[in-house]
């Protein structure tokens, strides 16, 4: 069969050649990569060995794998019926009970060394893990059993990534995410509340091209979702830089579209590619819905970004060569006698002029 054959195909499945070759440039263009290498992805995506993939839930909401059913690029019946042999999948799959035990058992024996397991959801530590179980056996045991046979490990979600909105404190459960309980093995976290699905989908597709990873972060994050902030790429950063801020929501400067900084946005630390890549394959993201980042892709976001609603202590200002400064520190500065009242949120482009004005007011002074 040629390659032709092969990718037509997939419209006898409801996907057109154009539909999926678009799909891997898309895959490509999302990990950073050159369109020369989209053949390579079609090819690994054709083969007729589909990775079997082993889906474990835990404590979780079942919001990330919601959000898989939603992509487009591919969709999730391209995803689980031709890229990839989805054997357990708790939600998705018709098994129950004693067969889907059975499923599990098979899947992770059968193919040890070449499924992907993939996590969604923390893992209760506490009192031996009694606060999750699935088939008389808790999420711990489940994962010792299955996570060391697998090629490639990822947590889907802040929960499975860094135990999410369980370990938050006081985490009664003792839920700490799946690398720290798996050593010894690679695992490529995937967060955020939920995570966009194309990160997810462009991982899986490194993985089936290159039998690697892409390149990490210090957090196991790969570095083409999660290498900058959201604040770098949003669509209101110009009206942080020119000190527009929303002080109310509902206000004019809501209404306008100004910056959410100072209603509590954490884009300013906060590194994913949300303000990039966005959702629902229509351009759809919060802050473009008029509601701030709230720092999900970042460890321990329940309790480092709390509260919610009020926006953080400090942001970083880049006056000449860059300093730190406490955004409730920096009130009035006066400039050739008038007193310009300049909210530190704003200091990033406004700041850069004050400097300007001061070298150019010491210049005079050392001339006199």
């Amino acid at each position: 069969m040629s390659s032709n054959d092969h990718l037509n195909d997939f419209a006898g499945g409801g996907v057109s050649r154009r539909t999926f070759l678009k799909g891997c440039a898309i895959a490509a263009a999302t990990l950073g990569l050159s369109p020369d290498v989209v053949p390579r992805m079609v090819e690994a995506a054709m083969s007729p060995k589909r990775p079997p993939v082993v889906w474990l839930h835990f404590q979780e909401c079942t919001g990330c794998s919601e959000a898989l059913l939603r992509a487009a690029r591919p969709d999730i019946a391209t995803l689980i019926l031709d890229l990839i042999s989805l054997d357990y999948h708790e939600t998705l799959m018709a098994a129950a009970g004693k067969q889907a035990e059975e499923n599990l058992h098979d899947a992770v024996n059968k193919n040890a060394g070449k499924f992907i397991c993939v996590v969604e959801g923390g893992i209760p530590t506490k009192d031996g893990g009694i606060y999750c179980k699935i088939g008389g056996r808790t999420a711990m045991e489940i994962l010792n059993e299955v996570a060391p046979k697998a090629k490639a490990i990822i947590a889907i979600g802040t929960c499975g990534a860094f135990g999410g909105l369980q370990a938050a404190k006081p985490n009664p459960t003792g839920a700490v995410g799946v690398q720290d309980l798996i050593k010894g093995k690679p695992v490529i976290n995937i967060p955020g509340c939920p995570p966009n699905p194309e990160n997810f989908l462009a991982t899986v597709v490194q993985i089936l091209t290159y039998g690697r990873p892409p390149e990490l972060d210090e957090l196991s994050r790969p570095k083409f979702a999660y290498g900058r902030k959201i604040h770098d790429h949003c669509e209101r950063r110009p009206h942080f830089d020119e000190g527009r801020f929303v002080e109310r929501f509902g206000d004019p400067g809501h209404k306008k579209g100004y910056c959410l900084y100072k209603v509590g946005c954490k884009g300013p630390v906060t590194y994913s590619n949300c303000s990039v890549e966005r959702f629902c394959n229509i351009g759809a993201w919060p802050v473009g819905a008029g509601h701030g980042c709230i720092g999900c892709t970042e460890p321990g976001f329940w309790d480092t970004m709390m509260p919610i609603y009020k926006h953080l202590p400090g942001i970083y200002i880049p006056l000449g060569g860059g300093i730190r400064e406490q955004a409730e520190e920096i009130g009035k500065v006066a400039v050739g006698g008038a007193a310009a009242v300049i909210a530190a949120h704003a200091a990033v482009g406004i700041g850069k002029k004050l400097f300007s004005i001061k070298c150019s007011a010491e210049k005079k002074e050392e001339e006199k």
